[in-house]
């Protein structure tokens, strides 16, 4: 019995420029099938901005048909109006995928660089030069690219980790409902 690949698509989300990467994970084998950036115009309000973040991905999912998606958590940053902004795209990083039914991962940056260069404060040119060496077919132009493949390499090496712990976690039982019930005088 044969089975199929599982497409993942990584997310490295931003507001400006949204990394996306697309692998197929067979067992350990990966394969690469498309990466890009996704850019939305500085000029335009931030609510058109958004927009244009979920159409790309939107365009994205439905080309490429994923069955997973993965997007790397974001970081404390210093600029408030920096994060909530880096936030919202990253909203807009986990709606997309999840209303067209698919399955989403976070993973911390230290996490997906450990998994994919081995330590986990690595530079962007140590993670995109990793990258082309597990998917030597990739053509990453920009460094959103390479980290959203980054992405999509940690996804598959946890993916069954992930699965296993959680098939393995025990429910736990409910509290019993506090009735009120009325004395008779």
């Amino acid at each position: 019995m044969s089975r199929l690949p599982i497409r993942i698509l990584g997310i490295d989300p931003g507001l400006r420029n949204m990394g996306w990467g697309i692998v197929d994970s067979d067992g350990s084998r990966l394969m690469f099938v498309a990466c890009g950036t996704i850019v939305s115009k500085p000029s335009s309000e931030l609510a058109e901005r958004l927009c244009q973040l979920h159409d790309g991905l939107m365009d994205v999912i439905q080309t490429h048909g994923p069955h997973e998606a993965a997007v790397e958590e974001t970081f404390i940053n210093r600029d408030p109006q920096s994060a909530l902004k880096l936030g919202q795209a990253r909203g807009i990083a986990m709606l997309a995928p999840a209303r067209a039914g698919l399955p989403v991962g976070e993973y911390a940056a230290n996490l997906i660089k450990k998994t994919v260069v081995g330590a986990g404060h690595a530079e962007k040119a140590q993670i995109a030069m990793m990258v082309r060496v597990l998917l030597p077919k990739s053509d990453a132009a920009t460094p959103d690219a390479a980290d959203a493949l980054a992405v999509a390499i940690c996804h598959a090496q946890h993916r069954e980790s992930r699965a296993r712990l959680k098939a393995l976690a025990v429910p736990v039982a409910k509290p019993a409902k506090a009735t009120s019930r009325r004395i008779a005088p």
